[in-house]
């Protein structure tokens, strides 16, 4: 019995000893949300999460009430305030997969014009800075701040991080990789890299473009079939007595019926239409 509360008091003291004299190690910071990394694609970094949240749920309070002031029917009041609230998200994930495909496009330009720069004798943190003046429009903006943060700090490292998170696109990810590691292993190559680069792009870009152009329909066909059904309850919603029939629990059973099937639809036609989303693996 002795050597176990020796052994307890001695395993107590060397916890206690640890807790004040070992280095602790820094726990790895967790990543932005869905939604924060949904805002950072869209080109919305500086809208904060919490900040969109509220703005859904101011909106979905608004219209929600409108609808019950003219239809007098809780049940499609509901139904419009939860349609109005995802409204928002739909909205900017929608932006967000226009924002990527128009980077996709841009990004063969930028690396010719990074080329040019390289063959001019520029280093490459002044080519990149380059970039932020005679870059494609839409990307100045992340290059002229990345500029900014080599000058002040001289870390290319850092300063490639932060134009990663600007940038928050899986092709800018790969491109700026790329410059690290062409900087960290020696710049002999580096021009043969970024022709190749460029050549890769340019020919990924126009693939893509092609095949979402022979996937559009399915997709549109989708969004017109989910919106067809809620365009006419709306519009019925002027009919006091066409609408009443739905504040019922038949009615409740025929809206959550309907709100399901839509959504189980769409989501099938969605996926079915959908090309594979090229993700973000190097943040």
């Amino acid at each position: 019995m002795g050597a176990v509360v020796g052994l307890g008091v001695g395993i107590g003291l060397m916890l206690v000893w640890s807790a004040f004299f070992l280095p602790r190690r820094p726990r790895n910071a967790t990543g932005p949300g869905p939604l924060r990394r949904t805002l950072a694609a869209a080109g919305l970094s500086q809208v904060s999460a919490p900040g969109f949240v509220a703005m859904c749920l101011i909106l979905a309070l608004a219209v929600g009430l409108l609808v019950q002031v003219v239809s007098r029917t809780p049940p499609v009041a509901l139904c419009f305030a939860v349609l109005a609230g995802s409204l928002p998200v739909t909205v900017v994930a929608a932006r967000a997969r226009r924002r990527s495909r128009e980077l996709a496009d841009l990004w063969p330009e930028a690396v010719d014009n990074l080329a040019s720069a390289v063959r001019a004798g520029l280093s490459l943190p002044e080519a990149l800075g380059n970039l932020g003046t005679r870059g494609p429009e839409p990307l100045r903006p992340a290059f002229q701040a990345f500029a900014t943060d080599y000058q002040l700090s001289g870390r290319f490292g850092e300063s490639l991080d932060r134009l990663k998170a600007r940038l928050a696109d899986p092709v800018g990810d790969r491109v700026v990789e790329g410059l690290r590691i062409a900087r960290e292993v020696g710049g002999g190559e580096l021009g043969r890299l970024l022709r190749n680069l460029s050549g890769y792009l340019r020919d990924e870009a126009r693939t893509r473009s092609e095949m979402e152009a022979r996937q559009a329909w399915a997709i549109n066909g989708a969004r017109m079939a989910v919106a067809a059904p809620w365009v006419v309850l709306l519009f019925m919603t002027a009919q006091s007595d066409v609408i009443k029939r739905y504040d019922s629990v038949g009615g409740v059973v025929v809206l959550v019926a309907g709100a399901v099937t839509c959504l189980v639809a769409y989501r099938l036609m969605m996926r079915i239409g959908r090309l594979p989303a090229e993700r973000r693996i190097l943040t």
